[in-house]
């Protein structure tokens, strides 16, 4: 049973990403740096990185890669690493040499270490997008430091800290990721900087709503989120959930990873909106998470047995079945997503899509969504590898393509400085099409 609860984790694109509202990532200050591992260590860890490679990938072609030939080119290179650090950059540059999604190394400072539902780190009290080129400030807390601060929505950030936005775009410039992953590395990096312990600063370098330097500090606050139970080797995870009603008595609800934590709310929620003229789902920005949650909320908008997908994994075929709940609502439903929805997410939305039971309003996903586990390398680090691949009902591979939303509408710095959310707009107005629709088609009877 341990084996199967693995096999249907499809773990976070940057789970430890997922988590950078908790700088460090996640260890406690007092915390030290795990000792550096020894030569014959790191060689252990590289064997092992490619040996699991090549004995569990789903595709034993790799799709055309030639896997032999790639540990011909890094073998000779571990020894000449210096820094655990040096090893783990190697191995992510061979592991990029498959350019799919689910192949990271995570060193062992950037998991969290304890179970304790209390987040370690703090935040800023801001989330940004990479929009045209540009990290752009979409959402400041009310209350927040952020905003006594000054900071507002549309703000383009320049430099954090001492650092140009411009270095760390560069850091993964060379990389051979698709771009959606380079964008979703490149955003989560910058807010790993922009964020830190509680009491703390961070000094934003932004252009203002005129394009005028302004410089900005910011003074860290305890996060109002918690931490998820650890999954596995899957690490908790920083997790915030929201539900509530909109205008014209319409279902929202947010979620920013796939964790157990969350079910029982999204469930709650659900049953509390039968009522609702419709329901979003708001998955942009979430990278996924725990593949077997898709089917799991799916039960509770269906009236039938449905599947949402298979994966094929070396030694088989699994399919994602959506088994109906008592009470399950029947109404309209939005899944609103965007360039950060990754894996689970894309799983979940997909599957709504083509069965007809949600509209997909927002960005084209991500297009990382192979099922894959976590295993714990001899440096301490942990290894994260996809063990298959995944479709679609109708045979569609999501991975590298991502969902195409069927009503699609861009984020727009324009749009966040005049303090609009035009893909939250849009979605609202699908919901209120659909229920009028529903009503003329009732009156009609």
């Amino acid at each position: 049973m341990k084996k199967l609860t693995l096999i249907i984790l499809l773990a976070a694109l940057l789970s430890m990403g997922a988590a950078a509202h908790t700088q460090p990532q996640t260890q406690p200050a007092a915390a030290k740096a795990p000792a550096a591992a020894s030569a014959e260590v790191r060689q252990a860890t590289f064997d092992m990185v490619w040996n699991t490679v090549k004995e569990k990938h789903f595709d034993p072609d790799f799709g055309g890669v030639d896997w032999d030939k790639v540990r011909e080119q890094y073998a000779p290179r571990v020894a000449g690493v210096k820094i655990d650090q040096e090893l783990y950059s190697l191995l992510q540059a061979m592991l990029g040499e498959l350019h799919q999604s689910h192949f990271q190394i995570i060193p062992p400072e950037a998991v969290v270490d304890d179970d304790s539902k209390e987040p370690k780190g703090g935040g800023a009290g801001l989330d940004i997008r990479l929009i045209d080129g540009q990290v752009i400030v979409n959402k400041v807390e009310a209350g927040s430091k952020a905003s006594a601060a000054g900071l507002r929505a549309g703000f383009i950030i320049k430099k954090i800290d001492d650092m140009t936005v411009g270095e760390i775009v560069a850091r993964f410039s060379k990389g051979t990721e698709s771009p959606a992953l380079t964008r979703i590395r490149i955003t989560r990096a910058a807010l790993a900087r922009i964020n830190g312990n509680p009491a703390t600063t961070v000094r934003l370098t932004c252009l203002d709503e005129r394009d005028q330097t302004r410089e900005i500090t910011i003074e860290r606050e305890k996060l109002k989120g918690e931490m998820s139970q650890r999954f596995g080797n899957f690490p908790p995870q920083y997790t915030e959930f929201e539900a509530k009603r909109l205008d014209g008595g319409i279902g929202y609800i947010r979620f920013n990873i796939f964790v157990t934590l969350v079910m029982e709310r999204i469930r709650g929620a659900i049953r509390s909106m039968s009522d609702a003229r419709g329901i979003i789902i708001d998955l942009r920005g979430n990278p996924g998470g725990i593949g077997g949650m898709a089917p799991g909320i799916t039960g509770y908008l269906e009236a039938k047995q449905v599947s949402l997908g298979a994966m094929k994994m070396r030694s088989g075929r699994q399919a994602f079945i959506a088994f109906p709940q008592q009470g399950a609502y029947l109404g309209p439903v939005v899944i609103m997503t965007d360039g950060g929805s990754g894996s689970t997410s894309e799983i979940f939305a997909a599957g709504l899509q083509e069965l007809g039971r949600a509209t997909i309003v927002g960005e084209q996903t991500m297009g990382a969504a192979l099922p894959s586990i976590f295993g714990k390398l001899p440096t301490g680090a942990l290894f994260q590898y996809a063990i298959a691949d995944f479709k679609t009902p109708k045979g569609v591979l999501i991975e590298g393509l991502g969902v195409k939303p069927d009503i699609e509408i861009k984020l727009t710095r324009r749009a966040l400085l005049e303090g609009r959310d035009p893909q939250l707009e849009a979605a609202v107005g699908v919901i209120n099409q659909k229920h009028s629709k529903q009503e003329r088609v009732s009156a009609a009877r």
